[in-house]
């Protein structure tokens, strides 16, 4: 199976929304509002400041996605990459499909002169996706997210 990494383009939309779904709704039982995703997506891939995605391919069909965005590090004087929103189709996974995203943006990261490394969150309940992680040499820094996410969102 030969794994392709390409960046996604304002004609992957409607692929991303669907991938999103799927994520949501198989790691946390979440049906997400296409209505709100879809324009969300498109707001990304048109403004490379939001953040990037990276589509995996395998005689050009799409098989999985991997998204990042940026938060500045004062304490590191650098960019953080969060990895988010990754997904693998069922008949891809444990095939190294995320193994090839992740080399992808690792690379990425390492030539990137205000990089200075790459984070994720993942379910407290994944196991499995934790041991992938850790596997690739991620650690947990001890932090736990928090949030406050506004009505409607």
């Amino acid at each position: 199976m030969a794994i392709q990494i390409r960046d996604a383009t304002p004609a992957d939309q409607p692929i991303i929304v669907e991938f999103n779904s799927r994520l949501a709704e198989e790691t946390e039982g979440k049906a997400l509002d296409r209505d709100l995703i879809g324009p969300g997506v498109t707001a990304l891939l048109a403004d490379p400041s939001k953040g990037r995605y990276w589509l995996a391919t395998v005689d050009d069909e799409i098989v999985g996605q991997l998204m990042v965005t940026y938060e500045w590090s004062d304490w590191r004087n650098g960019m953080l990459w969060w990895i988010q929103s990754v997904y693998v189709t069922k008949d891809c996974r444990r095939k190294g499909v995320f193994s090839i995203m992740y080399r992808h943006v690792q690379s990425l990261v390492q030539a990137d002169s205000e990089a200075c490394g790459i984070r994720l969150y993942v379910e407290k309940s994944n196991r499995r996706a934790q041991d992938t992680y850790r596997n690739h040499g991620m650690t947990d820094p001890g932090y736990q997210v928090m949030e406050s996410i506004l009505p409607n969102k």
